[in-house]
């Protein structure tokens, strides 16, 4: 996808004085029905510039095979381009770590996303993670208490520094994060049943 110089050099500044590395602007199909956002890339991304790779890209990559999708029906993207990361003491020394976005890093690339949402305008919006899910609707909702339901509503937009809700309304569906399994497997059969009812949804929206 083209961005904008402007949009693009924003984001990238706005993100500086923030713990991130990197920057995976996002891929798939731009002329997509059907979008998914996520939380931030990780180490394995922002190495090679491209999203959802390594094992949670394989658990990304085998949800969308439940779904009958491939990457290609698509377009994939993020909250936050660039890796946040944190330091961490192992027995070796330390490493940087993944963590979650702060709301500062959020805002930073809020423009960039309200961008790639606007160019694919997609009817559908898969939102992985709280993350994600809370920077379209500003609910924080348990990620248990709703996914896999199809929420018909606005998604925020940062405009002239204020978050408003956009003129269009969209399915937002919120999905366990593909990662959380691995911190938490017990969720595994919650994914696959919300994986079902999403499926079901999908057929009877084409």
């Amino acid at each position: 996808m083209k961005i904008p110089e402007s949009i693009l050099q924003e984001a990238k500044k706005n993100i500086e004085p923030y713990d991130t590395e990197g920057f995976v602007l996002g891929d798939g199909n731009e002329r997509a029905n059907l979008m998914i956002v996520g939380e931030a890339p990780g180490e394995n991304e922002v190495e090679k510039g491209e999203p959802f790779i390594g094992r949670a890209g394989k658990e990304l990559d085998h949800q969308l095979e439940t779904l009958g999708i491939s990457r290609e029906d698509i377009y994939i993207t993020s909250v936050v381009r660039s890796r946040p990361w944190k330091r961490m003491k192992t027995k070796k020394g330390e490493r940087l770590a993944n963590r979650k976005p702060n709301q500062k890093e959020i805002t930073a690339h809020a423009k960039l996303l309200d961008y790639q949402i606007e160019t694919v305008d997609p009817d559908i919006i898969i939102a992985l993670g709280g993350v994600a899910f809370e920077r379209l609707t500003k609910r924080d909702d348990k990620m248990s208490d709703v996914v896999g339901e199809a929420i018909e509503s606005p998604v925020y937009q940062y405009i002239d520094g204020e978050w408003k809700l956009s003129d269009k309304s969209y399915t937002i569906i919120p999905m366990y994060h593909p990662a959380a399994v691995f911190y938490n497997p017990k969720i595994r059969s919650d994914i696959e049943q919300s994986l079902q009812t999403l499926k079901r949804y999908l057929e009877q929206d084409e």
